[in-house]
């Protein structure tokens, strides 16, 4: 009998210690109620607890990673899309997170879906694709309102992916098309103006010195001779030919 006793005592000593004794990580908290009363944050390291009346929630304090699901959303410029994001959050107040809030991770993932919506209805297409830093921000400050209460601090918040239909997309192609000929055109148009202008100038110097002209004429001789072909075309200058032609009559009725 004695030895049952002593193998009781034992049983019943582990049951105690197992219940009492808690071990809390370095990235964890422990909230400790007492008869359902909440009695403070303890942690990390070794927790002592009163049997059966004292109950501890473990919180980790580390940062979320959550995939917040494509939504499919309306822009203000009535274009459907689909779109998803990430955001990063962590638990700054444990208290606060369990008190406060049933699930503070699906409570997160649900405010960051509506809001995720709510921006991009709010928003036009050409923001959501060229604007995505302003977006992200916007989402972070407003998600990060919606937690403050519940002890959880969102520190960033990315757009991954923008999901348009086929016929936005080949539209957006075409509009991107004609964007690049028109710029194509206006610099070619520039680059024609530019060299009319240069030519200008350079008649105006020709015009005031003859033998710059000469000169053209023996570097456009010497360039076509450095070509491999059989004819040579000379170039004569006009002021020869202009004498002559003046002494020419004109044909008789």
């Amino acid at each position: 009998m004695s030895i049952i006793l002593i193998i009781g005592i034992a049983i019943f000593v582990i049951i105690i210690l197992a219940a009492a004794i808690r071990i809390v990580n370095e990235y964890e908290r422990g909230v400790v109620f007492r008869l359902g009363r909440f009695v403070g944050v303890r942690g990390p390291g070794l927790i002592l607890l009163i049997p059966f009346i004292e109950r501890m929630v473990k919180v980790d304090l580390r940062v979320v990673t959550m995939d917040v699901p494509s939504q499919e959303c309306i822009t203000m410029d009535t274009v459907t899309v689909k779109v998803d994001a990430v955001v990063y959050f962590r638990v700054m107040k444990p208290e606060d997170a369990v008190l406060n809030v049933e699930q503070y991770i699906r409570a997160t993932s649900l405010l960051s879906q509506t809001t995720l919506r709510n921006v991009v209805g709010q928003s036009e297409l050409e923001d959501l694709l060229a604007h995505r830093d302003k977006i992200n921000e916007k989402l972070q400050v407003l998600i990060d309102e919606g937690t403050e209460q519940w002890g959880i601090k969102v520190s960033m918040v990315e757009v991954r992916d923008v999901e348009m239909p086929e016929t936005m997309q080949r539209a957006m192609a075409a509009q991107a098309e004609a964007e690049r000929e028109r710029r194509a055109k206006i610099v070619h148009a520039e680059g024609e103006a530019q060299a009319a202008q240069k030519l200008a100038e350079a008649a105006k110097v020709m015009a005031s010195q003859p033998s710059a002209l000469q000169l053209r004429y023996l570097q456009t001789l010497t360039t076509i001779s450095t070509e491999r072909t059989n004819t040579i075309v000379f170039p004569l200058p006009i002021d020869l030919i202009t004498p002559m032609l003046g002494k020419v009559s004109p044909p008789k009725k």
